[in-house]
């Protein structure tokens, strides 16, 4: 794992904070070198495991990470997310990839990804990208536009269901049904939303109640089943 360079995000300066995920050091290297003097890279990692790690600790503003790394359970970069996001939940996660595959940019997008572009973009396209997605935009390269509103349109017939009982929870009682329903404890849900275990309990009721469900088992199949996870 390469040291980091600076304090945790929260701490640094009012530039934008970025961490770097891949597995070959010379592309981490050659991109460190290539992004606009604005950005401050924190850090690099090389795998899962060191990813999630450094996210954890550095919460960096804007993670630039690769889809296939390895680690971890085997899950590359989707994992990365799926594990770091409830504990770092101010950072935000751009895929970076050589791969267009679909299965790969669905697969990192469902987990979480605000933006996916591959590594054929400059450093000046990459240090647009990032504050991009820091203002709240979703980015794609321009040749996985087209694909990626084809892939999750594709399946709007199937998620009507599921947007309608969503938009019944407020966004809050959507953090916290999706953390609860991939195991987290009240506890765990409470420090990584920075709120009480008694507004976590609140929040989970209601979750159920508007659901219709019963018990934290049945949310979790809830969610599996809709592919929330």
């Amino acid at each position: 794992m390469s040291e980091a360079t600076a304090q945790p995000g929260a701490a640094a300066s009012a530039a934008l904070t970025i961490l770097i995920v891949d597995d070959h050091s010379i592309f981490r290297s050659g991109l460190r070198a290539d992004l606009d003097a604005g950005l401050q890279v924190l850090g690099e990692a090389a795998s899962v495991d060191e990813a999630i790690t450094l996210v954890v600790a550095l919460q960096p503003r804007v993670v630039l990470l690769d889809v296939h790394l390895p680690g971890g359970l085997g899950g590359g970069g989707a994992e990365v997310i799926r594990v770091a996001a409830p504990r770092a939940p101010h950072t935000l996660f751009l895929a970076l990839s050589v791969s267009d595959a679909a299965d790969d940019v669905v697969s990192v997008i469902r987990a979480g990804a605000r933006g996916y572009i591959t590594k054929s973009a400059s450093g000046a396209e990459v240090s647009d990208a990032a504050r991009r997605v820091d203002d709240g935009d979703a980015v794609f390269s321009p040749k996985l536009a087209g694909f990626v509103l084809d892939a999750f349109g594709a399946v709007a017939g199937e998620t009507a269901d599921t947007i309608d009982e969503l938009d019944r929870l407020s966004a809050r009682e959507t953090e916290v049904m999706r953390l609860i329903a991939r195991g987290y404890s009240y506890k765990e849900v409470a420090g990584s939303l920075f709120i009480s275990i008694k507004t976590v309990e609140t929040h989970v009721s209601a979750v159920l109640r508007k659901l219709q469900l019963s018990n934290r088992h049945e949310l979790t199949a809830w969610a599996l089943a809709r592919k929330l996870l």
